[in-house]
């Protein structure tokens, strides 16, 4: 790391059960982010995949496992599909909006929609609007909520559809978590329009990554991220091109 700061001192959890991969369990090491220059600290912690959640960055280390990967698209060479572009045309309407950092009641029901349609039974399921502020508010970097809604009508904001709190990395966007109405019976795809509009903004800013967090191979809930080429993957020498048919192989 080239960042002004003091070597952070990290830590192991205890291994608990995979909510990826049934039968496998899951350690993660992680160090609090603090400081003067904590922006710089998460950017080099990005870097070599770490994720952020509030004031901490962690990353996996399995005992018995190396199926979760870091992933990346590369900005300016993303060229949208037939069907993505066809997605962005359908989305276009959409009213987009980066706000601070801040948890609405709007943003906290949509999630717990989502969660209920998409993550039925899922440790998130049990957050309640303490928990949500404090995963939204407390981000000691450069964060956003960017909030999707359907159009303007008579100077009235539109229904809230769609959200992702966003970190701003020195290269490039964080998607740290999103969430969107599963059940919209004109918008199917909301998920993929967030993330294309990552893409376009961050390309926009001059930024050359959008950070989607881990692929984990042989998990279908991480295979809509191969979608998003050209991809990224962290491994050992660094980060290379990630071709989907090569890591269909078991590598756990």
């Amino acid at each position: 790391m080239t960042a002004p700061v003091r070597f952070p001192r990290f830590f192991v959890t205890n291994p608990s059960p995979c909510p990826y991969l049934p039968g496998k369990s899951e350690r993660k090491v992680f160090t609090e982010l603090s400081g003067p220059h904590t922006d710089e600290l998460n950017d080099a912690l990005g870097r070599i995949g770490f994720r952020r959640s509030q004031n901490v960055a962690y990353r996996p280390s399995c005992l018995d496992c190396k199926a979760c990967v870091s992933v990346r698209v590369v900005v300016d060479e993303f060229q949208p599909n037939s069907t993505q572009r066809k997605l962005l045309r359908r989305n276009q309407d959409i009213v987009v909006e980066a706000c601070e950092p801040w948890a609405t009641e709007e943003q906290f029901s949509l999630l717990q929609k989502y969660l209920s349609k998409r993550h039925p039974g899922g440790g998130m399921t049990e957050m309640d609007e303490m928990d949500y502020s404090d995963m939204i508010e407390q981000s000691p970097v450069k964060s956003y909520v960017i909030e999707y809604r359907e159009p303007t009508v008579d100077g009235v904001k539109g229904r809230l559809v769609g959200a992702c709190l966003t970190d701003q990395q020195g290269d490039g966007l964080s998607m740290i978590y999103s969430f969107f109405d599963a059940d919209h019976p004109d918008r199917a795809g909301l998920g993929n329009f967030i993330i294309m509009d990552h893409i376009l903004r961050a390309r926009k800013a001059g930024l050359p990554f959008v950070y989607l967090g881990y692929w984990v191979n042989g998990s279908s809930r991480m295979e809509y991220k191969v979608r998003f080429q050209p991809l990224e993957q962290l491994g050992p020498d660094g980060w290379r091109r990630f071709n989907p048919k090569a890591n269909l192989k078991k590598t756990i």
